[in-house]
């Protein structure tokens, strides 16, 4: 239905969108740092002292983007301030935890154990099929003994377990994307739930698949043909929503 309205009904910009982009570069941005700086770790440091460095630069960044994001006007509130700084902050201290017991137990210093913690990937790749007429960002891409893993950087609260039905089908468009563009197969992807720093594994189903391609095509008529989707009202979902007055007047 938001679709619908965007598309049809609504002709304004939709900031929104935009400032969920602002938010995962900086989710991006913040672990290129930590991770250059892990390179400087020593086995015999202390916890405290890992912690210090891998933070380096860290908020000095931190405060200059939000500057930069709260100057686009996009609607970015003190709370969400907040709340990335403590995910920030928790995952740094996370970082610290497993690299120091990495350093013990392997007896390397931070730069021998970097690969552990960021394999080799890519950022922001954009893909396309036109031949689907489907095209997106996908936030990170890890290459492992040449498998390709796509990953889903979520900063909404994740359910108890597994994860929530439109990221995987988000995955799942990824995955496909991935297949057409390297020539290769997807069998399995992840999101990251940044609130609770943890990573939660997606399998690339026939079921998932199939329900994609379900939501392609109705994509497809919801833009083409002016179909309008039908819509199950939930109170907490419909209220926080931008366009329920629209949506209930129409």
């Amino acid at each position: 239905m938001k679709l619908y309205l965007q598309t049809h009904v609504d002709t304004e910009e939709n900031n929104n969108i935009q400032l969920n982009i602002e938010l995962k570069k900086i989710k991006i941005d913040t672990q290129d740092l930590v991770q250059k700086n892990m390179r400087k770790l020593k086995k015999e440091m202390s916890i405290a002292e890992i912690e210090d460095t891998l933070s380096e630069n860290v908020a000095n960044y931190l405060e200059s983007t939000f500057i930069s994001i709260q100057n686009m006007n996009l609607g970015l509130t003190t709370d969400q301030i907040l709340e990335i700084n403590n995910e920030t902050y928790f995952s740094i201290k996370n970082y610290a935890l497993k690299a120091k017991q990495s350093m013990e137990l392997l007896g390397k210093n931070g730069y021998g154990i970097v690969d552990m913690f960021f394999p080799n990937c890519m950022y922001s790749y954009h893909l396309k099929d036109t031949r689907l007429e489907v095209s997106g960002l996908c936030d990170k891409i890890e290459i492992i003994d040449g498998k390709y893993y796509p990953i889903s950087i979520k900063h909404s609260t994740p359910p108890i377990k597994g994860v929530w039905d439109q990221d995987a089908i988000d995955l799942a468009a990824t995955a496909i994307l991935i297949e057409e563009e390297f020539e290769t197969e997807v069998f399995v992807g992840f999101i990251d739930y940044t609130k609770i720093n943890e990573r939660r594994p997606v399998v690339m189903d026939v079921n998932l698949r199939k329900a994609l391609f379900d939501i392609i095509n109705e994509v497809k008529e919801i833009e083409y043909d002016k179909k309008v989707p039908t819509v199950k009202i939930n109170d907490r979902k419909c209220g926080n929503c931008e366009y329920k007055n629209i949506c209930i007047k129409e």
